[in-house]
């Protein structure tokens, strides 16, 4: 599949709900999607806890145990960065994707990003994001929001064509 060509900056859109909702799982078949159709996707997950990414027994983890306040580790086709920082925006981790057509970020329920929201009805059955950011609502419930478009779960295709047609217009 040959390139989409790119100009501009990423678009950023989040994929939020409460948790065990789906979000890990709707957004592997989008970027299943997207990258099926040429585009670039890069991911940035908020985490709401505090997370280990230097696992006990690595060297960077001996180097943050020692007192490293950052470690990173890289090879000729990849590289990571762990670094303390207070307030950490999505934005600044944006930065480190300038090729990509689409950031997508999981979680960030709260932010002004355009978004997707999944309500599944095992685990609830309100919204909550504002809806004036939501892009569309992907739900197994009755639920609906005055102007915004619903989903099943499974219709992942249908949220791939809203992002594309974003990314086309911003390209314009």
């Amino acid at each position: 599949m040959d390139a989409v060509k790119r100009t501009g900056k990423p678009f950023i859109a989040a994929v939020s709900g409460v948790k065990n909702s789906g979000k890990t799982t709707f957004m592997e078949k989008l970027i299943s999607e997207l990258a099926g159709q040429g585009y670039r996707v890069a991911v940035i997950k908020h985490d709401g806890h505090e997370f280990q990414a230097d696992r006990e027994g690595t060297d960077t983890y001996r180097m943050r145990q020692a007192g490293a306040y950052g470690t990173c580790i890289f090879s000729s086709g990849q590289w990571q960065v762990v670094k303390q920082q207070q307030d950490v925006r999505a934005e600044e981790l944006a930065e480190f994707f300038p090729e990509a057509d689409i950031i997508l970020l999981e979680g960030m329920k709260d932010s002004d990003y355009p978004k997707f929201e999944l309500v599944r009805g095992e685990i609830s059955h309100k919204s909550v994001c504002r809806p004036d950011t939501l892009l569309g609502l992907v739900t197994d419930t009755e639920l609906k929001i005055p102007g915004v478009p619903v989903f099943g779960f499974h219709e992942t295709e249908k949220c791939t064509e809203i992002l594309i047609k974003i990314v086309q217009t911003n390209k314009d």
